[in-house]
């Protein structure tokens, strides 16, 4: 088996072909877009969601299950980009960015973990899931990880460019598996909650190696004024940013992804798993 399940996308259109020839890498194609989602009825099944399963549900966990719905609505979506070659992804995989301290250096360093098929999870399931791979990589415990982290830490800073663009070329262009490092590392979309760190918004850039043509950073709840029936009041909002690599991804893909998630979080009752109102 190789590193990724896929299927060559037959046909791709007209503007897809020209996408692909025209941008090299995904420095120069990045597509920025933000979507302000209303949260009231979000809190509110959260707070259900806790109090009848006993799980820390987060805005994270639903927001890794909303976007397997949207590639479920929208498979091309989930999709990647090999030389100039559009293949679709057989599975959805979600990767999150974990935060965590070097046990040697004691720096702040980046991390994540990889959730896959999120659709056919419960959130119990995905919260569970989380839960215990977060405390793992954290405890610095994920074998897999550990030795590709151990690996990067012991070459040479002029080495580490060409190892990374070597290894995504082996994983990617020829779809192979690499001793020491994960199957599939990046998954379908990366996730990043910016609101754990108090920010509303931001615009997190691609990672060319990862070859992922989508990053959302989810951003802060917070009182904001908002029109209802007409008349103006406060609710709660939550502005999710978007970067995406427009060889891959385009404008129809995006307006699916702005209504399943405005359907998934401002009625969270009729499409994640049923709790007790």
């Amino acid at each position: 088996m190789g590193n990724l399940a896929l299927v060559r996308k037959k046909n791709p259109s007209i503007f897809r072909r020209v996408a692909i020839g025209t941008w090299r890498t995904s420095y120069d194609p990045s597509v920025y877009g933000s979507l302000t989602l209303r949260m009231e009825e979000a809190l509110r099944y959260m707070e259900a969601f806790r109090a009848h399963t006993g799980r820390r549900l987060t805005v994270t966990h639903m927001m890794a299950r909303a976007v397997a719905a949207v590639f479920e609505r929208m498979p091309d979506a989930n999709a990647i980009l090999r030389g100039s070659r559009l293949y679709l992804r057989k599975d959805i995989a979600v990767f999150f960015q974990i935060v965590l301290e070097d046990p040697v250096t004691g720096e702040i360093d980046l991390s994540g973990m990889v959730l896959r098929k999120p659709e056919t999870k419960t959130l119990v399931e995905i919260v569970d899931e989380c839960e215990e791979r977060i405390a793992r990589v954290k405890a610095h415990k994920d074998a897999e990880l550990a030795k590709s982290r151990g690996i990067m830490s012991r070459l040479p800073g002029f080495l580490i460019a060409p190892m990374l663009r070597f290894t995504s070329w082996l994983s990617y262009g020829l779809n192979l598996r690499v001793p020491g490092v994960p199957r599939d590392a990046f998954g379908s979309i990366m996730i990043t909650n910016i609101g754990s760190i108090g920010l509303e918004e931001a615009y997190v850039p691609l990672f060319p190696n990862s070859h992922v043509p989508l990053v959302l950073a989810v951003g802060a709840i917070d009182d904001a004024p908002v029109v209802d029936a007409g008349q103006l009041a406060v609710g709660k909002t939550m502005r999710v940013c978007a970067t995406m690599d427009h060889r891959v991804l385009d404008g129809a893909h995006a307006t699916v992804m702005a209504r399943t998630l405005r359907a998934w979080f401002q009625r969270p009752f009729d499409h994640f798993d049923r709790v007790p109102r």
